[in-house]
C-alpha cells in the first residue's frame, strides 16, 4: 500500500514502478481513503499498543493507493524492497529510505506473512 504521505507527495508512479521493475504483477490496485471502521479493522493487530491512535489518525489522513502484487517469494521481497519501518535505518535504495519521513510517514505498508496479507486484502477489498 502506498500510505497518505506518499500519495499526497505524489510518489505513487515511482513506487508502482519500483514494484514491477522488480518483477511483481500489478494484480489489483485502487485508490481509496480509509474512514475509521476499516483503519481500526487493518490496524487490529496493533490495538492497546500505545501508538494506535496515531496510527489510525495518519492512515485516515488521505488516500492511500492498495495493491495486491503477485511475484515469487513476494512477501520476502517486498518487505526487502520497503525496508525498516523506520526510514533512518532503512537500508540504502529501499523505498522507505527513499522516501519515508518518520516511523509512522514511511510511504509504504506490506503485509509480514500470508495470514496478515489474507486478512489485510480482506478488509482493504472487501473480499
Amino acid at each position: 500500500m502506498v500510505k497518505p504521505d506518499a500519495v499526497a507527495r505524489g510518489l505513487v508512479g515511482e513506487i508502482i514502478a519500483i514494484v514491477e521493475r522488480e518483477g511483481f504483477v500489478v494484480e489489483r490496485l485502487e485508490l481509496q481513503r480509509f474512514d475509521r471502521a476499516k483503519a481500526e479493522a487493518f490496524y487490529d493487530v496493533h490495538r492497546g499498543k500505545a501508538f494506535f491512535e496515531s496510527l489510525i489518525e495518519f492512515i485516515t489522513s488521505g488516500p492511500v493507493v492498495a495493491m495486491v502484487l503477485a511475484g515469487e517469494k513476494g512477501i520476502a521481497r517486498v518487505r526487502e524492497l520497503m525496508g525498516a519501518t523506520d526510514p533512518a535505518q532503512a537500508a540504502p535504495g529501499t523505498m522507505r529510505r527513499k522516501y519515508g519521513e518518520s516511523v509512522e510517514r514511511n510511504a509504504v505498508h506490506g503485509s509480514d506473512g500470508a495470514a496478515s496479507a489474507a486478512s489485510e486484502i480482506a478488509v482493504v477489498f472487501g473480499d
